[in-house]
């Protein structure tokens, strides 16, 4: 917020009571356009709110301003931190830290994916089209592979995945980087945890088995096994 806007909102609160454009323009020491531009602008963030002054005379009432009641939301977020601060915690407790975050990722991918409509039977294919679109909705860049990496006849069906699905998902972006980078035991389980999740509420025939964390330079591999196998 510029020093300029926010004199003029510092005079909203002061006041106890709306001003019109011309009041706060005197306080502020602007002309009336700039006062009213500002004001428009504290409108649009939500920080003001804009209402029609209470008259008892005829013609138009002028329009009055006042701060918005409730906690300013245009200002400074620090999620990363709060993220630090909780992955820190949670690191703290020991063994018990990497499933605690397996468990968490598995109820948010529950939770996040769509799921399938009844007495419908999804496909290994549309199984990765679902969860790949997961992944690109949720910013890790997700490679689709046309094909399947896997040969289609498997000589162990029993830990081969379908044959319409492939062996590995490449991951080409990290939505918690330098989270992932500082808490790998914890950020990797988590990711690994919302695709078990996602593909359990699918009722798919394939689940993650493992993932990779920078399996390439640039790139996360994402391992998939036959559900049977899982």
């Amino acid at each position: 917020m510029t020093p300029r806007r926010r004199s003029v909102l510092e005079v909203l609160r002061a006041a106890g009571a709306p001003l019109g454009v011309n009041e706060v323009a005197e306080q502020v020491g602007v002309h009336a356009n700039t006062a009213r531009f500002h004001l428009d602008s504290l409108v649009t963030r939500g920080v003001v709110e804009r209402t029609p002054e209470v008259s008892s005379g005829r013609g138009r009432p002028r329009a009055v301003y006042a701060p918005r009641r409730g906690m300013d939301r245009g200002g400074r977020r620090e999620y990363r931190l709060l993220a630090r601060m909780l992955l820190s915690r949670l690191a703290s407790t020991g063994a018990d830290a990497e499933a605690e975050a397996m468990a968490a990722g598995r109820a948010w991918g529950r939770h996040l994916v769509d799921p399938a409509p009844p007495f419908h039977t999804v496909t290994g294919r549309e199984v990765v089209d679902r969860l790949v679109g997961l992944l690109a909705d949720l910013g890790f860049d997700p490679v689709n592979p046309v094909n399947p990496v896997n040969p289609v006849n498997s000589v162990d069906p029993v830990n081969d995945v379908p044959d319409d699905v492939p062996d590995v998902i490449r991951l080409r972006h990290c939505p918690f980087l330098e989270l992932a980078e500082e808490y790998r035991q914890i950020v990797c389980p988590l990711h690994l945890g919302l695709m078990k999740g996602a593909l359990a509420e699918l009722d798919a025939p394939v689940a993650a088995d493992r993932l990779e964390p920078f399996a390439e330079p640039d790139v996360c591999h994402a391992h998939f096994v036959h559900a049977r196998a899982a």
